[in-house]
């Protein structure tokens, strides 16, 4: 059996490991790999309409040698908190306090429960029948369980990585012109851990970026990445498609940014940007950290000059093609698999073409991800220090 601390609002651990609210998803990950012979039955669930929750059942009870916690128990360990709250079409009581909140299993009862709050005597007045046992056990951060979201990663969890706190895509005058960056880092002072504070810092990188202004705003990439073959040149209109390149152009992935930049294998320029969301149910999810973008988008409407609305990593492609109108031409379905013989479980998704943009888009309407490509800038870009 595990034996645990339980920390509201933070984290669940011992001195080995440690889940904390935060920690990006593929860090968990590793930690269950790892410690694969001691947490068992684990279960990953997400929404396929909203992609944007996701839980982990690790079967871990709150007890002492197999026993399940009264309400005592709890009182004694939490102190005293507002009354419960009885879910009757889950059977459950909910009890709830900052950063933590605790499931009942109401099976056996015939009725809700009923209590008569004593504040001299705190939780011990609430009426429950007896066999009453936890269920499920919630760490969140803030008041309520229903209103929570994920707070800023730990800086525990940087482990070295830069990280994209936000991605603002950059405009000209006929489309994307590059990317502003808000990057974050964990600093620290010489050889003291307790010194390490958060570094915030901006960088831009644009279209026509040679390969080495690249690595002196963004630094070393995670991979680089030399494609093969473009299977989608069949969709260019060029007679000359066909013909196969003599050299390959490559990417720079930054998987912690959420960010991929293609340069030209023949001039080492910028020629593409693409922005990962991250989100379950795609081929790609775990790979990225999800990138947190803003895109702006020239709206074209009669009696209206100018419009500007913003595309973000939430935004629904329902409501993208409101805004910018139906593509022209059919989109491109896009099938990704790990071999020929093997069937990707996520299904395909669709590719549109709108404003210098591609936009892949999953099954759910959800956007997978934006490819920002244009002509390359002219001229080279005067570049000065930008120190953290």
């Amino acid at each position: 059996m595990l034996d645990l601390e339980v920390v509201p609002e933070r984290s669940l651990g011992n001195e080995q490991w440690e889940f904390t609210l935060g920690m990006p998803l593929a860090q968990a990950v590793a930690i269950l790999q790892k410690h694969c012979r001691i947490i068992k039955n684990v279960q990953v669930l997400y929404s396929e309409q909203v992609s944007a929750t996701i839980s982990h059942d690790l079967g871990v009870h709150f007890n002492s040698q197999a026993i399940a916690p009264t309400i005592e128990q709890i009182d004694q360990s939490f102190g005293a908190t507002h009354p419960g709250v009885y879910n009757s079409a889950e059977q459950l009581f909910h009890l709830n306090f900052r950063g933590l909140s605790f499931s009942f299993q109401l099976d056996s009862w015939t009725e809700a429960p009923k209590y008569e709050p004593n504040f001299a005597h705190g939780l011990a007045s609430l009426q429950i029948p007896h066999g009453a046992t936890v269920k499920r056990m919630y760490i969140y951060s803030g008041n309520s369980l229903q209103d929570t979201k994920a707070p800023l990663m730990p800086l525990s969890c940087f482990l070295g990585n830069v990280y994209a706190e936000s991605v603002d895509v950059l405009r000209d005058g006929t489309g994307p012109a590059g990317l502003r960056l808000r990057l974050l880092a964990a600093g620290c002072g010489p050889g003291l851990l307790a010194d390490a504070k958060m570094r915030v810092f901006e960088r831009s990188v644009y279209f026509g970026d040679s390969c080495q202004d690249v690595l002196s705003m963004l630094g070393s990439p995670h991979k680089v990445f030399y494609k093969s073959e473009d299977k989608m040149k069949i969709h260019s209109p060029s007679p000359h498609k066909q013909v196969p390149s003599k050299c390959n152009d490559y990417f720079f992935n930054y998987f912690t940014l959420g960010v991929d930049i293609l340069f030209d294998a023949n001039t080492h320029k910028v020629k593409k940007f693409v922005l990962h969301t991250n989100y379950p149910g795609h081929y790609n999810f775990n790979i990225y950290h999800r990138c947190e973008f803003k895109i702006p988008l020239a709206i074209k409407k009669e009696n209206t000059d100018g419009q500007t609305e913003t595309c973000t990593t939430y935004s629904k492609w329902d409501n993208i093609q409101e805004l910018l109108g139906h593509p022209v031409e059919k989109p491109v379905v896009l099938h990704r698999s790990s071999s020929p013989n093997n069937t990707n479980p996520f299904g395909s998704t669709f590719c549109f073409g709108l404003q210098r943009m591609i936009f892949e888009v999953m099954q759910n309407n959800h956007i997978a991800s934006v490819t920002l490509y244009g002509p390359p800038r002219p001229g080279a870009h005067l570049r000065t220090a930008e120190l953290p």
